[in-house]
């Protein structure tokens, strides 16, 4: 919301308060390496690859890492870079990584939504999370009571975000759009899932999560909304390189879509910040890429890649990009410090207008990409 004063020929323009709406995007275990340098050439020419690697080379290779990059994920690099920041390019000395012990998915999640890591959360059972999310505590305020939503591809979402005591809508793994006036479009969407097979028993296709966010974004207009993609990690972890890199691409579609809906509605126009970020790394080599896991993980819930007896190195690196009116731009492509995943809940709830500290005190403090009003 701007106020515009005017005092003769001078036109003074004042940053009234933030932006009204949030979205939150993550994608599920999507390396920085693929982000910031394109496909990789040394997982690329395992010999597994061989009969698709010239089908991948013509879409997304390009003369630098620069050029693979824009063609894997054209949004974020022709669009959001240009006017945004992002952060974890280790090859420029842009580093953030997660700080739970475990770097895996539901401690993951758990760090990001919170702010903090949770040693008690060290599996990913469906598990009603004991800590209070940003989601559910901004359901809680004035402004923002019944604005909240969340949709996730993965069926653990529910509980991630502690559904029953947080009165937050969600819709994840294959559950149907259930809400009020659903459009014939959620009606359709809902049938077609029950029709098109996932590849996984828990986690559904991101085109669905895509779908029902925007469904419900044209028949309640959220304010804040968290939208969690699953593909990347779960063809990763069955060693389909190929379909991992095509999921990124999607995810990068969807994002662009859902961005071209929001700034095509008057509320969100202008009037939106945009974080993506995700859960964890993965190996950082051709061997150990489609893993992830601390050396505390594989002595416990990760037993089965206890191979690996000091973790997967790789896999605690992360990345995050965010753009919108109350987004520095150009932030952290120079930075040579480090930051962590449970500053994200933080700055969150400061691109809102609030003091973080009134969500909580003990939590990692907001990454230094927010304009001062």
């Amino acid at each position: 919301m701007k106020l515009f004063l005017f005092f003769g020929l001078c036109c003074f323009v004042l940053t009234s308060k933030a932006a009204d709406n949030l979205i939150l995007v993550s994608i599920d275990g999507l390396r920085w390496q693929e982000v910031f340098q394109g496909y990789q050439d040394d997982v690329l020419d395992l010999d597994t690859f061989k009969e698709q690697k010239a089908g991948l080379v013509k879409q997304f290779s390009g003369i630098s890492a620069e050029n693979k990059r824009q063609k894997l994920m054209p949004f974020l690099w022709n669009v959001l870079a240009k006017n945004g920041v992002l952060i974890g390019n280790r090859d420029s000395g842009s580093n953030m990584g997660v700080t739970n012990e475990y770097w895996f998915s539901y401690p993951g999640y758990n760090e990001l939504l919170t702010g903090k890591a949770d040693p008690n959360i060290d599996s990913n059972k469906a598990i009603e999370n004991p800590n209070t999310t940003i989601l559910e505590w901004l359901n809680k305020q004035s402004e923002y009571q019944g604005k909240v939503a969340a949709f996730g591809s993965w069926d653990v979402f529910p509980a991630i975000i502690n559904r029953t005591r947080s009165g937050v809508p969600i819709n994840a793994g294959f559950e149907s759009a259930d809400w009020a006036g659903l459009s014939d479009k959620a009606n359709w969407l809902n049938g077609l899932q029950t029709q098109i097979p996932s590849p996984w028993h828990n986690v559904r296709l991101d085109a669905f999560t895509l779908g029902f966010t925007k469904e419900y974004i044209l028949a309640h207009q959220p304010k804040v909304m968290y939208v969690a993609l699953g593909e990347t990690d779960d063809f990763a972890h069955q060693g389909n390189y190929p379909e991992y890199l095509r999921g990124a691409n999607r995810a990068d579609k969807f994002i662009a879509q859902l961005w071209t809906l929001l700034q095509s509605i008057e509320q969100y126009q202008d009037n939106t910040n945009l974080i993506i970020t995700v859960d964890h790394g993965r190996g950082n080599s051709a061997e150990s890429w489609q893993h992830h896991a601390s050396p505390k993980a594989v002595k416990g819930y990760l037993n089965g890649l206890k191979q690996y007896q000091d973790g997967i190195p790789g896999a605690d690196q992360i990345w995050l990009a965010a753009m919108g009116p109350d987004v520095k731009e150009s932030v952290g492509s120079q930075q040579t410090r480090s930051f962590n995943l449970d500053q994200v809940a933080a700055t969150a709830v400061q691109l809102l207008g609030f003091d973080y500290q009134q969500f909580a005190t003990d939590i990692g403090q907001p990454l230094p990409i927010v304009k001062q009003r």
